[in-house]
């Protein structure tokens, strides 16, 4: 996942004492002018090279994909995030510019003086660092808010499992992939992402239920998921909105009928399959496929018509002829 690997993000106090500490140490091994100008070269590289790091280590938003874009937005607010690494790529130059004017500074005097020139640069520098000391917290927290995102790969199809809770939605994930899934959580929900994959025809799809954002109404989620939610129109292929006639879910049928609308409405081009789950109890309900998961029944046409609204074509190249 692109954010999962950000580093840690030093504070500005830490950087600095860092940076003077290893200069000291370079100082005490040398002697006159050359300890000096030793001292000015260690500083200045910690700290330029730390600062421009945090900022290369970071994707560049203008091509991160834009289901993570909106998501990570919804989170951190992206504007203010990409501001700050500008900041800090700012004093990464400035402290730059200040070792260059002050080496020549160190080269011809004399000791004291070019004691006292170092003094008057690791000044500078540290001011610059204090000056973007908010900037590297901001930048920090966001590292922490954006590398427990769920990992899931933009460059594969992917089916939405979306209805109510309690319909049979993780059971059909469950059923469908077979295996162990994914267990991942959004950083402002307390309930778990599940992601589950399967294959069809050598291709490699992932089916998501996302409890906390698609299973209720759009008026009972706050800001930040409504974001997320709009994040996955650009996640989706298609839409698997799984209903429970029977009631026995606890929503009565016209209530997740509307929230099934919803769902259409928010993901506009993106095909909506509505799948009557526990169709052993009621199939009173307009769908495009009734399914049983509990007693196995039509849980592979479902599956397959999924595929089949996803219309997934892998760029495979032509075989070459003998």
């Amino acid at each position: 996942m692109i954010f999962e690997s950000l580093p840690t993000t030093p504070r500005s106090e830490e950087l600095i004492d860092k940076a003077f500490s290893r200069a000291a140490r370079s100082g005490r091994s040398k002697s006159g002018l050359e300890a000096q100008q030793s001292m000015l070269q260690t500083a200045s590289s910690i700290l330029s090279d730390n600062l421009e790091n945090v900022v290369t280590e970071w994707p560049d938003f203008g091509t991160v994909d834009p289901f993570y874009y909106e998501l990570a937005d919804a989170i951190v607010d992206v504007d203010e995030l990409r501001q700050a690494l500008s900041e800090v790529t700012w004093a990464s130059r400035q402290i730059s510019e200040i070792r260059s004017e002050y080496q020549p500074k160190l080269r011809k005097t004399d000791p004291d003086k070019a004691r006292k020139h170092r003094k008057q640069a690791f000044a500078r520098m540290a001011d610059i660092v204090e000056e973007v000391a908010d900037d590297l917290l901001l930048i920090g927290q966001a590292r922490d808010d954006l590398r427990d995102l769920p990992d899931i790969r933009t460059d594969e199809p992917a089916i939405v499992v979306a209805g109510y809770p309690n319909v049979g939605k993780s059971s059909f994930v469950n059923t469908v992939t077979r295996a162990s899934n994914e267990i991942a959580r959004y950083p402002f929900t307390t309930r778990g992402v599940q992601i589950g994959h399967f294959e069809r025809d050598r291709v490699r799809y992932q089916i998501i239920d996302t409890p906390g954002l698609l299973d209720r109404p759009e008026e009972e989620r706050n800001d930040i998921e409504r974001q997320a939610a709009s994040a996955l129109q650009h996640l989706a292929d298609a839409v698997i909105f799984v209903v429970d006639a029977s009631g026995a879910c606890g929503y009565p049928l016209d209530v997740q009928l509307e929230l099934r609308d919803a769902v259409e409405d928010r993901f506009g081009s993106v095909p909506v399959l509505t799948v009557c789950n526990k169709s052993d109890r009621s199939t009173d309900v307009e769908a495009d496929l009734y399914m049983s998961v509990t007693n196995h029944e039509g849980v592979d046409e479902v599956l397959d018509a999924a595929v089949d609204a996803v219309g997934y074509e892998p760029d495979i190249p032509p075989s070459r002829k003998e």
